[in-house]
């Protein structure tokens, strides 16, 4: 099996960031690949170290195959930080390797040594695939459901 390595994305990243978005966004119907607004997107992720994080998962080669990004809100559920989960995707013939696994695994520990005592995610309930994968991980169903107003 080709060796996986697992980092923090930096800038120089971006293009093959914005990339996988578009393999994501096109799956999600509540999304719409943007190329500018995905580089902007990730370029403030990048810029707020102390509260995101996007790991990335690399090929023998350095090229990026798989990221998560995770960013820090405060939980008054909880009394502390709470990590939400976003932007999870693998190259397409990286998938079954459990290189998502480990992603989701890395971006933990970051957010744990951050503070978070929870993590989150929303996932499109119409993938099939995504909602048995998060399963399969023990990631627990909740009774709430997500909403949106746009600004």
């Amino acid at each position: 099996m080709e060796k996986i390595t697992y980092d923090e994305a930096k800038s120089t990243d971006i293009a093959e960031l914005v990339r996988l978005l578009f393999v994501l966004f096109s799956i999600e119907s509540d999304f719409n690949p943007d190329i500018s607004k995905q580089q902007k997107g990730l370029q403030l992720i990048l810029e707020n170290k102390a509260t995101a994080m996007i790991q990335v998962a690399r090929n023998k080669t350095g090229k990026v195959i798989g990221m998560v990004s995770a960013q820090l809100v405060i939980s008054t559920a909880e009394g502390a930080a709470s990590a939400w989960i976003e932007d999870m995707v693998i190259d397409a013939g990286y998938r079954g390797l459990g290189i998502g696994k480990q992603l989701l695994e890395n971006i933990a520990i970051w957010a744990k040594n951050k503070g978070a005592t929870r993590a989150q995610l929303l996932v499109d309930i119409e993938n099939v695939d995504a909602v048995g994968y998060y399963s399969h991980l023990h990631w627990e169903s909740t009774q709430l459901q997500a909403r949106r107003i746009f600004l």
